[in-house]
């Protein structure tokens, strides 16, 4: 049985103290959950609320992590910065990072064999835009992007892996695929991973959905048969309505 996340995304959202506030405001509402609860919060972040969650179920991760150790990359932070301060997830790929950023399926790639040479875990994130969706090749857009992103990713590192699917049509934009479409997607995504692995991980990992997830639609996205949880962005920034995502 796969164990649910719901991993909320703060993107440029919240200072420090703001942060502390919500953490307040969840810990003893989720506590008690089944639900694997993480947070990835901006990099001035990191450190308080990785301290402030000591104790509680709640994962702190970073949104972005440099593929090389130490550099003149300005503005970047390592895997050796991320473990010096005891934070162990971090989201790679996102699809504001491959828009604004230049993120490309090659430094994806690097970044995930970068983290998993320092035990650091990881939260893949793939999908389509809405001109490809439109072109009926979004299938061949993800399936690119998870090859690409796990050449030289052994089997044995999959224990310390997640992926969510974000159509990027949907994301910050009110439209969510239907739960039919995200499990659609999901369960070809699982395919492939069976198609590059063994039938053990494609079972095993576990595959999240992103793109305006929210406690309207939670409950029906996680009935569907290979969703997995949740990577949310606007409604992770309350208390209340995160509170209800974990507690689907």
């Amino acid at each position: 049985m796969r164990k649910p996340v719901i991993a909320g995304n703060w993107k440029m959202h919240k200072t420090i103290s703001e942060g502390f506030e919500f953490i307040d405001g969840i810990k003893d509402k989720v506590k008690d959950t089944d639900v694997e609860v993480m947070i990835f919060v901006p990099c001035t972040m990191l450190k308080s609320m990785k301290d402030y969650t000591k104790g509680t179920n709640i994962v702190i991760g970073a949104q972005n992590m440099h593929f090389e150790e130490k550099g003149a990359f300005t503005g970047e932070i390592s895997p050796l910065m991320l473990k010096d301060i005891n934070v162990k997830n971090t989201l790679i790929g996102h699809s504001e990072r491959r828009e604004y950023f230049n993120e490309t399926d090659e430094t994806v790639n690097k970044k995930i064999l970068k983290a998993m040479e320092h035990d650091i875990d990881v939260v893949l994130c793939v999908g389509e835009k809405l001109e490809e969706r439109e072109k009926n090749i979004e299938k061949e857009v993800v399936k690119e992007q998870i090859v690409k992103a796990f050449a030289d990713v052994s089997a044995k590192m999959f224990d310390k892996i997640v992926i969510a699917y974000e159509p990027i049509w949907a994301i910050g934009t009110g439209k969510t695929a239907s739960s039919k479409d995200a499990d659609e997607m999901i369960a070809f995504i699982r395919s492939e991973i069976e198609n590059l692995y063994n039938d053990e991980i494609s079972e095993n990992v576990r595959i999240l959905y992103g793109g305006s997830v929210k406690p309207a639609n939670v409950e029906e996205l996680m009935n569907q048969d290979d969703i997995d949880g949740g990577l949310v962005g606007g409604a992770s920034l309350e208390a209340e309505q995160f509170v209800e995502l974990v507690n689907f």
